[in-house]
């Protein structure tokens, strides 16, 4: 697939790159994309959640009354979790969401997840670029010229740099990441993806 490459201006500049066949043109994977999705998602959760269940509250152990005779139901301590506040029963404890999906998945879902952006008609080429300072307002002004500024980017640039993603970070809707860091939600998540020259070659060695 051949596409056209743009300045930062958003100008055609007459020249065009093939896009890797084996990367950007096969036949999607829809399962190992929800795999690796789901996989990404899990990860990010904290797993801190804890309720204290009856042994742990700070309430007396004292049984309310004797066992038996007294004509109404047997009861334990104030503990008892039929009791307003007492324990919670089966509540949740700290845990690990973590799941191991293999490599040749995760690079077989990257692969899927490009080759249906590209299917689509929502990837972008530009010139490589960079800026002196951090500044937002000139990050905003790029994506306007690409008429990408009102819809969810996702900037894949060769490598890290540290002055675009500061210069991106406060747009809502715009995103950033080097092509060594790309992961199947980032590219799923992004309605356009903007892809720097160079991230090209840099995505191929790590997909294919």
């Amino acid at each position: 697939m051949k596409l056209t490459v743009y300045n930062i201006k958003g100008e055609a500049t007459g020249r065009t790159i093939e896009l890797p066949e084996e990367v950007f043109g096969i036949e999607p994977h829809e399962h190992s994309v929800w795999l690796d999705v789901k996989r990404y998602l899990n990860a990010q959760r904290q797993g801190t959640h804890k309720s204290k269940e009856r042994s742990e509250m700070s309430g007396s152990t004292r049984k309310l009354h004797k066992q038996k005779g007294t004509g109404g139901s047997r009861k334990g301590d104030i503990n008892n979790p039929l009791y307003r506040g007492g324990g919670r029963v089966f509540g949740p404890r700290p845990r690990n969401y973590d799941i191991q999906v293999n490599a040749k998945v995760r690079r077989l879902a990257r692969r899927s997840a490009l080759s249906a952006k590209a299917q689509a008609g929502q990837i972008m080429v530009v010139e490589d670029f960079r800026m002196e300072t951090p500044k937002t307002k000139e990050f905003l002004n790029i994506l306007q010229a690409l008429k990408v500024a009102d819809q969810r980017s996702l900037t894949v640039l060769g490598q890290y740099d540290q002055k675009l993603y500061l210069s991106c970070r406060n747009i809502e809707k715009a995103s950033i990441a080097p092509a060594t860091d790309l992961n199947t939600y980032q590219i799923m998540h992004a309605g356009t993806l903007i892809l720097a020259e160079s991230s090209i070659e840099k995505i191929k060695e790590t997909c294919a």
